[in-house]
């Protein structure tokens, strides 16, 4: 079983890329190979809307035609067994990069027809750990959780099957004093990061050994 995350956070130790890791060591004490990409590594950008995936006998019909760094990394997906995506969330999605990612990954496989076929050919399992500086109930009432719905809808009808969770409230700097950030209590943030931020590593771990356990 092979498992390929991506970071969609310009941070490569802090909340989103700590979770993912644990998913991997998750996946990986089931067996599975794993491999780690952060997005803003990575040159590329959203869909360019050229319609070669879709054009009628083309030599890209349902393949991404444009040639930068997702290429390769498609390449690699369409040989994977899992797919898993973290994103902070920013101003009520995800990143710009990880949106980006999505548009292309998602796009070149679905069909414009009356079945919503998918192009991808087999089923995987897909999953999106999302985390916030919000707390729950703001995720709730601001609608985060529902924008990620939309997305999560398609890639379960690319792929076959799509979960995800949220990490909230989390603690966004090393030191609060440094920047304007009177919203929140320090210690508040902190409380929260030393009880509940291993939990949700926890969940973590479980989601990536559940994403390649054998049913």
């Amino acid at each position: 079983m092979r498992l390929l995350a991506f970071n969609g956070s310009p941070r490569k130790k802090w909340n989103t890329a700590t979770l993912l890791q644990h998913a991997l060591e998750g996946a990986e004490a089931e067996g599975a190979k794993t491999k780690l990409y952060h997005l803003y590594d990575l040159d590329f950008k959203g869909c360019i809307s050229c319609f070669a995936c879709k054009r009628i006998g083309g030599k890209s019909y349902g393949h991404c035609a444009v040639n930068d760094d997702l290429r390769p990394l498609f390449a690699k997906i369409e040989k994977a067994d899992a797919v898993l995506i973290g994103s902070p969330i920013y101003l009520g999605i995800t990143t710009g990069i990880t949106r980006c990612f999505l548009e292309r990954l998602v796009y070149q496989y679905l069909v414009y027809d009356p079945e919503r076929s998918s192009l991808f050919g087999r089923k995987i399992r897909t999953a999106f750990i999302y985390t916030a500086g919000a707390n729950e109930a703001m995720v709730k009432e601001r609608g985060f959780d529902r924008n990620a719905q939309g997305t999560e809808m398609v890639m379960e009808r690319i792929f076959g099957s799509c979960e995800s969770f949220f990490v909230t409230d989390t603690y966004q700097f090393d030191d609060y004093t440094k920047y304007v950030s009177t919203a929140f209590s320090e210690e508040e943030k902190k409380k929260r990061r030393d009880k509940q931020f291993p939990l949700d590593c926890k969940k973590a771990y479980e989601l990536g050994a559940r994403m390649v356990r054998k049913e």
